[in-house]
């Protein structure tokens, strides 16, 4: 969550209030308008606080229109309904809401089928918020697991974990926070992802796991987890050294399955010690909801997890936060239920042909070189032609944002940082209609850019929110 600070002393006024929002009198009770950034001193009528929120809120994007992010926008009316019904259940209570507990049981042996684990019955696995806090709880059995494996050397040893520059932020928090060295491949050329080589090579004995991800944020490809075992397979034969992989799959592990039946990217390589996906993202869910899974009991050290009564029985729990809602785990059962493998295939499929074909559409308009075409993710990066000159990516995302489209703008990391990309991420809900909207935007925005006696946006850092 982002952290913020109290008001400075020019915000702090008082909201303007509509004398329409009176229940009968227009004028009474209206006196004194509520302040912003402290409680008022008295209450207000439900309409009129309900009135004062929503018209604050007309000011967001539309998240329809919003190709910056992975997460679900849209979701059929039943299961909004169903998340209604749910909100004020609070999933860490297992006894008092069994129901929804069996439903989460559900869902984590629906999952340990979908990604091939050898026992689906001895997989181990839990909902989360999201992903970032299904990272952590991965990130943290790693750790175990080796100390465990370590315990004469450590805590004087400093603990590593390998993975690709391209990964999302909350490996990098996880490193921060658990004091785990981060050793990042960086970028090379057209090679946007990890290198399996190249991360084999920067493990050692304090190498707790390398990280695999399947989706990256920055250009939409799939990193080579097999190969990535392979390398790790040669290691240990050279070495002795035993390096588990994670998967982060907090996009492609609820493509892949259903679109590329063939890679093999998941518990069927016997090194991939975890897997964790995001349901808020193609698991076409509302935020937010996020799922670990363990190959089986013995890659989760026993002494992580923390048990709770379960109709007087035992439940055991493994998680960093404590209250949340159930409702989204309730939605992704609705979603499992609802689509089934056939309805997830087709979905994603549809997905996928949308951002196939706005790819091809964008780079038929000759200003912009793709480097990734949306076949494997649903995403897709771009960057301007190297002939063109009076604009550059930045002046297309503040342009188009202009129209209502949120696309993200943003320069690669090291040794990339000469390279600024354009992403779009299709989704659920993203149809071809709206995409033929997007590309009769951009088509109308091109002459007036291409007018530009050079680039307008100044300060790139500041150009742009967008963080992965």
């Amino acid at each position: 969550m982002a952290l913020h600070k109290g008001p400075e002393k020019h915000q702090q006024r008082v909201m303007s209030v509509n004398p329409f929002f009176g229940e009968a009198n227009p004028v009474g009770g209206m006196t004194e308008a509520p302040p912003t950034h402290r409680l008022p001193d008295a209450p207000l009528a439900p309409s009129t606080a309900y009135q004062l929120v929503h018209d604050e809120l007309m000011l967001d994007g539309n998240s329809r229109l919003n190709l910056a992010t992975f997460v679900t926008t849209w979701m059929e009316p039943q299961a909004g309904v169903l998340m209604a019904e749910c909100r004020d259940k609070n999933m860490i209570d297992k006894d008092e809401y069994p129901r929804t507990a069996e439903l989460e049981r559900r869902c984590v042996a629906m999952l340990a089928d979908l990604w091939n684990a050898p026992d689906p019955a001895a997989a181990v696995g839990c909902s989360t918020t999201g992903s970032s806090e299904a990272c952590m709880l991965a990130g943290m059995a790693l750790k175990r697991r080796w100390t465990q494996r370590n315990a004469d050397r450590y805590p004087g040893a400093r603990p590593n974990l390998v993975m690709g520059i391209n990964v999302q932020v909350c490996w990098e928090k996880f490193c921060n926070f658990w004091e785990v060295e981060a050793r990042l491949v960086p970028m090379e050329g057209d090679r946007f992802h990890l290198d399996p080589q190249a991360a084999a090579e920067l493990c050692d004995e304090n190498t707790i796991g390398v990280v695999g991800i399947l989706g990256s944020t920055f250009d939409g490809s799939y990193e080579p987890i097999a190969e990535l075992c392979a390398a790790l397979d040669a290691l240990q034969e050279r070495t002795g050294l035993d390096v588990p992989v994670h998967v982060d799959g907090a996009s492609g592990g609820m493509v892949a399955p259903f679109l590329d039946e063939d890679l093999v990217w998941d518990f069927r390589l016997p090194r991939v010690a975890s897997i964790n996906t995001s349901g808020h993202k193609y698991g076409l869910v509302y935020p937010g909801v996020g799922w670990a899974l363990w190959r089986d009991a013995e890659a989760l050290p026993e002494e992580l997890v923390f048990r709770v009564n379960y109709l007087g029985g035992d439940m055991p729990t493994f998680a960093l936060n404590f209250s949340r809602p159930g409702a989204q785990v309730v939605a992704q059962y609705y979603s499992f239920l609802r689509l089934g493998r056939e309805g997830y295939r087709a979905v994603q499929q549809s997905t996928r042909d949308v951002a196939g074909s706005l790819a091809d559409r964008i780079e038929a308009l000759g200003d912009f070189r793709l480097l990734t075409r949306g076949d494997q993710l649903p995403v897709f990066a771009l960057t301007t032609g190297d002939d063109v000159t009076a604009y550059d990516v930045f002046d297309v995302s503040r342009r188009l944002r202009e129209s209502g489209w949120l696309v993200p703008a943003y320069t690669f990391p090291a040794n990339r940082e000469d390279l600024s990309v354009l992403r779009i991420v299709c989704r659920n809900g993203f149809s071809h209609d709206l995409a033929d909207l997007f590309v009769d935007d951009l088509s109308r925005l091109l002459p007036e850019l291409r007018r530009q006696p050079h680039p307008l946006t100044r300060d790139k850092q500041a150009a742009t929110g967008f963080h992965h």
